[in-house]
C-alpha cells in the first residue's frame, strides 16, 4: 500500500482526468479507512462497559462491512482497482480509541472517551461521503452517487445514535452525565 496520496495514473489505471483521479484517491482512502474500522470496532464494543454503546458498535460493524461491500460494488463499476491508498487520518483516529482503551480506567469515563472517538470517526467518514458523493455526481455516476448517499445516511445516523448515548434522553442520563459522577 501506499503511504503518499498520488493524483498521477498508477500503472494499468484508466486514464482519466485529474478530477476524476482525485475521485479516485479518495474512495480508495475510504475503502482503507472502512477496513481499518472493520478491525478496531470489535475492540471497541468489547471495551465498552455500557451495554449500548457495545450494542451501537456491533451493530455499526455490520454497517461498516455493507459500506466496504458497496465500494467494492462503486470500484467493479469504475473498473478501477480498491486499492493503493492508506487513510492516515483513519490510522490516528484508530491509535486514539487505543489509547483510551489502553489508558482510561473509569468506566463510564471510558465510554464516554470511546464515544468522543467514534464521534470523530463518523465526522470524518460523514465529510468524506459526502464530499464523494458530491464528485460522484459531477461525474455523472448517478448509481455510484445513490450508493454514497446511502452510506452518508448511515453514517448520519450512527453519529446521531453515539450524540443519544452521551447525552441521554427524556427518560435517562447519558453516559457523560455518569461520567462527570463517577
Amino acid at each position: 500500500m501506499s503511504r503518499r496520496t498520488s493524483l498521477h495514473p498508477k500503472k494499468g489505471e484508466k486514464e482519466q482526468g485529474p478530477f476524476y483521479r482525485l475521485f479516485l484517491t479518495q474512495l480508495r482512502e475510504i475503502y482503507d479507512a472502512e477496513k481499518q474500522l472493520i478491525k478496531a470496532l470489535p475492540k471497541m464494543a468489547e471495551a465498552a462497559t455500557e451495554p449500548e454503546l457495545s450494542k451501537a458498535f456491533e451493530t455499526h460493524l455490520k454497517e461498516t462491512k455493507d459500506q466496504k461491500t458497496r465500494l467494492e460494488k462503486i470500484f467493479a463499476e469504475l473498473k478501477e482497482a480498491a486499492e493503493g491508498e492508506t487513510c492516515e487520518a483513519m490510522e490516528g483516529l484508530i491509535h486514539e480509541g487505543e489509547r483510551v482503551i489502553e489508558e482510561v480506567d473509569s468506566s463510564s469515563v471510558k465510554d464516554a472517551a470511546l464515544i468522543a472517538v467514534a464521534q470523530k470517526v463518523e465526522h470524518y467518514e460523514i465529510a468524506s461521503y459526502g464530499t464523494l458523493r458530491t464528485f460522484a455526481s459531477y461525474l455523472e455516476y448517478p448509481t455510484i452517487h445513490k450508493w454514497l448517499q446511502t452510506s452518508l445516511n448511515e453514517e448520519g445516523e450512527a453519529n446521531k445514535k453515539l450524540s443519544k448515548l452521551a447525552e441521554g434522553t427524556l427518560f435517562g442520563e447519558g453516559i457523560n452525565k455518569s461520567a462527570v459522577n463517577e
